[in-house]
């Protein structure tokens, strides 16, 4: 008995890992840092040396190199969601762990503390068994954590309907180039390879070999700021234009918002907080990849430096700065703040990115990713407004200038966001006073109609930003009242006459800002819709053959048409907010701000005037001069399907393809549901109001009143569009009539427009020609649409409309940070 009592007391005390970690590691390479791993080159694998238990890191994903597709989004440099983890260890068995920051108790009870905490569950990252152990250290096997498929590529080609794919463990190791271990951050990287079957268009575009995508996958673990007082998160105010982080703060007393807000920005302090202007204590530092091309590159720098201008007015000397990356730094490393030069197969977004602490708000890496082919789409525009291509010469003197205009604003624009400022919609009214609103080219008119692009965007930073960035980065002598000082920031900019409104005040469909839009100019949006078609009619007026160089295909014209057809796309979606419009700001009790008001009647009527307009045959029509320039495709040189019209055609060019997309635009916006029902209201509140009977009586009478003169002839090419626009309009009505989301005044309201044009345009109509024409089997057609929405109105024909080619990002600019953009 006592033998075996002996026994099981040894065993007792014996520890549960046999081996030393330097027993463990001999013959590894060992890379010491803030964490310290090794090597096994025998075995492929890295070993991490974990000691600090229960310390909270940041740990965060990236992709580093990417699969080159904007449709399916895995770019290089992307990055993953933050998480702060911290690694617990249970037996022989270490968690890495991550709390949730989403619900806390902001308060020194550590027993409220742990309620909140025990209330909410965490997320368990990883489990890794101990294999070697010394001195309070353990060595634990990563390589399966690092060769997972982090960024979630499979669910991005998966969500993308590019097939099913798995990660295939066989083709995945450690990258060690980019592999290495820091004071205060160890980063790791892995080639990871998936596979699968059927892959679909976007990775057969893109990948080698379709059915095997690798590309490589960053891992990042940080050391976070000590939470010792040296960074004061700051409260946020929507009226700021600063973005937010958000949570649950149960130690909020009863009278006040659950919820605490703390303003996203960079730490910044100035040596002197007294000093009117004063040197920071240590300047933000963003560094341009050098990847980017001359003369690409200056202007791209040029534009980010633009940001001090802001951080001066913010009594900042010298705080922002901006450097070539060294060409021995590594992209993903946190130390750096990135603008990143992508290429992908097609034009996309560009987008602003930040890796943040969740908290306290504080930023610890700006990523920007700046897609290489859209200065190719500035330049295009460019050429169809102004390029004169001769057999000698070109006068194209204006088109470099414009595409890096363009580049610099566009820079700006994306490191804004990686400093915390959302878009500003609202500032293009405003003489300009934002990079951060999206930017459409100011274009004038010059003498016998030329287009002249001198002013086309604006250079230097916005008085908006300005603003923002000393709200979010002004530091106050001590013994400042912070929120006084905050409060006459804003007091000040509103007293100036400066706005912000953002992301959901702007989309076209649903919002109803009158001001408030994406690629607009102008106060008056619809003064400014009229001076844009006035532009687009020179532009196609002007258009030809010396719009691209001599030696170029014939058929490569239409890319450079479809920007100057649909030049009014952007300044419709503004103008057609004026319809049902409100304006509003994000105004506070007290601060005297508009809270509400509707757009008044005779603008309202105005706006409708100028985008019924747009569905004039004449309007809508290409001149018969350009249909002769555009052949089929020359062999071998095909057209991206995204940069053309459309067609019903084959392989000609369809005279009614842009027409069709031009004019679908238009009655999208315009029967939307939401601006549908706001008329209806706005009508029942107030008589004087346009009201949505009186918008679809303006449809009709440009649609078909003018065909009553005309059924039974063979239509002309301007009298075809209006058959097109027409029937449009009632597929249109139709599809509303039959939407269950609808308000159901307003499916009421379409029901009686299609009844008032059977029986009007359709039953009633002047007496046909005794020999069946294609011209008579037109109101035939529309009369059985009729009947098939009245025999079944939940199950309308689908149709297949031709949609315009893409716009956004035309002169792009969606943007992430909320994602470009924006």
């Amino acid at each position: 008995m006592r033998l075996l009592f002996t026994l099981l007391f040894a065993l007792a005390i014996k520890p549960l890992v046999a081996q030393t970690i330097a027993t463990f590691t001999t013959g590894m390479e060992k890379h010491p840092g803030f964490l310290t791993y090794y090597w096994d080159a025998k075995k492929g694998k890295i070993w991490l040396e974990i000691d600090k238990f229960g310390q909270e890191l940041l740990y965060y994903p990236t992709l580093a190199q990417g699969v080159g597709s904007n449709d399916i989004g895995l770019d290089r440099g992307r990055l993953g969601a933050e998480h702060v983890v911290r690694f617990e260890r249970s037996g022989n068995k270490i968690l890495l762990i991550e709390p949730n920051y989403g619900y806390r108790a902001l308060s020194p009870d550590s027993l409220e503390r742990r309620a909140v905490a025990e209330s909410f569950a965490q997320s368990v990252h990883a489990g890794f068994e101990i294999v070697a152990e010394e001195g309070g250290h353990a060595l634990v096997d990563l390589t399966p954590f690092l060769l997972q498929d982090a960024v979630g590529a499979i669910q991005a080609i998966t969500q993308t309907r590019q097939g099913s794919f798995r990660v295939d463990a066989s083709r995945c190791a450690m990258y060690l180039p980019r592999t290495k271990a820091f004071p205060k951050n160890t980063e790791f990287e892995a080639t990871i390879t998936l596979t699968g079957d059927a892959p679909g268009a976007y990775l057969r575009q893109v990948v080698p070999t379709p059915t095997a995508v690798s590309m490589r996958q960053h891992h990042s673990f940080v050391e976070l700021p000590p939470l010792d007082g040296t960074y004061k998160p700051r409260l946020f105010d929507p009226r700021s234009g600063m973005n937010s982080i958000d949570f649950y703060d149960y130690a909020s007393p009863v009278s006040q918002p659950i919820t605490t807000r703390y303003t996203v920005r960079h730490r910044l302090a100035k040596k002197d907080p007294t000093a009117a202007l004063s040197d920071p204590v240590k300047p933000i530092i963003y560094y341009m990849d050098p990847g980017a091309p001359e003369p690409i590159r200056s202007a791209l720098m040029d534009g980010i430096r633009w940001w001090n201008q802001a951080f001066e007015a913010a009594g900042y000397r010298d705080a922002f700065q901006v450097k070539l990356l060294p060409a021995d730094a590594d992209p993903m490393d946190v130390r750096y703040n990135l603008v990143q030069w992508v290429h992908r197969s097609t034009r996309g977004w560009s987008y602003g990115a930040s890796i943040v602490d969740p908290r306290t708000g504080e930023i610890l890496k700006g990523k920007v990713t700046l897609g290489s082919l859209r200065v190719r789409q500035d330049y295009l525009i460019a050429q169809g407004l102004t390029a004169r291509y001769e057999n000698n010469s070109a006068d194209t003197a204006a088109l470099m200038p414009m595409a890096l205009a363009r580049l610099r604003q566009l820079a700006a624009h994306e490191v804004g966001h990686t400093l915390g400022l959302p878009h500003n919609y609202i500032a293009s009214t405003i003489s300009r006073s934002s990079v951060m609103d999206y930017p459409h080219p100011q274009v004038d008119i010059g003498p016998n109609n030329t287009l002249k692009l001198d002013s086309v965007y604006a250079v230097g930073i916005g008085e908006w930003d300005k603003v923002a960035i000393t709200y979010g980065y002004q530091d106050f002598p001590k013994g400042t009242d912070e929120k006084a000082g905050l409060k006459a920031i804003i007091d000040n900019y509103l007293k100036r006459g400066l706005k912000f409104l953002s992301d959901q005040d702007a989309r076209p469909e649903g919002s109803a800002h009158p001001q408030t839009h994406l690629w607009d100019s102008n106060a008056d949006a619809t003064s400014e819709l009229i001076r844009t078609m006035a532009i687009r009619k020179i532009a196609l007026n002007q258009f030809s053959e010396s719009k691209i160089p001599v030696g170029m295909p014939m058929a490569n014209l239409e890319e450079v048409l479809v920007p100057m057809y649909m030049f009014h796309r952007y300044q419709i979606e503004a103008a057609s907010k004026v319809l049902g419009g409100v304006t509003y700001s994000y105004a506070l009790r007290g601060d005297g701000q508009l809270v509400t008001q509707t757009v008044a009647p005779d603008q309202q009527r105005r706006a409708m005037s100028a985008l019924l307009n747009t569905l004039d045959p004449t309007v809508l029509a290409v001149p018969t001069g350009i249909l002769s320039l555009i052949p089929p495709r020359a062999f071998g040189i095909d057209a991206n399907p995204r940069e053309v019209f459309k067609r019903h055609t084959g392989l000609t060019f369809d005279p009614m393809g842009p027409p069709e997309a031009a004019a679908n635009l238009t009655l999208r916006l315009l029967l939307n549901p939401e601006r549908c029902a706001r008329l209806l209201n706005q009508k029942a509140l107030n008589p004087a109001m346009p009201g949505l009977s009186d918008l679809l009586t303006g449809l009709i009478g440009i649609t078909f009143e003018p065909m009553r003169r005309t059924f039974g002839e063979a239509p002309t090419y301007p009298e075809a569009i209006r058959q097109l626009t027409s029937r449009r309009l009632l597929e249109s009505l139709i599809e509303l009539a039959a939407n269950r989301d609808a308000d159901s005044r307003v499916r009421a309201t379409a029901h009686d427009a299609i009844q008032r044009i059977r029986q009007h345009y359709l039953v009633n109509k002047p007496t046909a020609p005794l020999n069946y024409t294609v011209t008579e089997s037109y109101p035939n057609q529309l009369l059985w649409l009729i009947h098939q929405y009245e025999s079944n109105p939940q199950q309308p024909m689908a149709n297949n409309v031709l949609a315009a080619p893409d716009g956004a990002p035309i002169d792009p600019g969606q943007d992430w940070l909320d994602c470009e953009e924006n």
